[in-house]
């Protein structure tokens, strides 16, 4: 256009639209937040229960939150319920907050500990005893008994050995019984 005098280039812009460069504005991808890996959860110790809290009497009302849980999840544990149905529901179910008892073990200093389960993995179960100890009980060659109302149940611990999230949505079979 600078070859052409400017009454020249105002007769080609009378009356015409002037298209100017168009820069497109990209949408910016939002970034999913990644979660911690199991290292860093270790080192951060996120998970672990500081000795001023390991109290039993701190862990009392989620016992009875717990027990309230089960009663609602077994239709209120009656008399006449039947036992294969609330076991069944108890293998499914979450155990943080219930108070067990170790019945059988290979290993026998764990037999007789009984305490309020503060955390479940998938080997494990950490309890806080009465005298407010902190114990880890691994939950293969284990048996463990649960009382709710009365209703005691008897937990295998090697048939056991999942995340409760895991264990869930887990279909259970029925297989006979272990020997410890």
């Amino acid at each position: 256009m600078p070859k052409l005098s400017s009454e020249t280039i105002q007769e080609k812009l009378n009356r015409k639209a002037l298209v100017l460069n168009h820069s497109l504005k990209k949408e910016k991808k939002k970034r999913k937040t990644k979660s911690l890996s199991a290292k860093e959860r270790q080192e951060m110790k996120i998970f672990e229960i500081k000795p001023e809290q390991q109290r039993y009497e701190l862990f009392l009302p989620l016992h009875e939150l717990w027990k309230q849980y089960i009663r609602d999840l077994c239709g209120g544990l009656k008399p006449n319920a039947q036992p294969l149905m609330v076991q069944s529901k108890l293998l499914k179910a979450d155990f943080h907050g219930a108070l067990i008892t170790v019945a059988k073990s290979r290993c026998p200093s764990y037999v007789g500990a009984t305490g309020i389960i503060l955390q479940e993995m998938k080997h494990i179960f950490k309890i806080i005893t009465k005298d407010d100890k902190l114990k880890v009980i691994p939950k293969s060659n284990s048996v463990f008994s649960v009382e709710i109302d009365g209703f005691v149940s008897y937990i295998y611990g090697s048939k056991f050995q999942f995340r409760a999230s895991e264990r869930s949505a887990r279909k259970f079979k029925v297989r006979g019984s272990m020997d410890l």
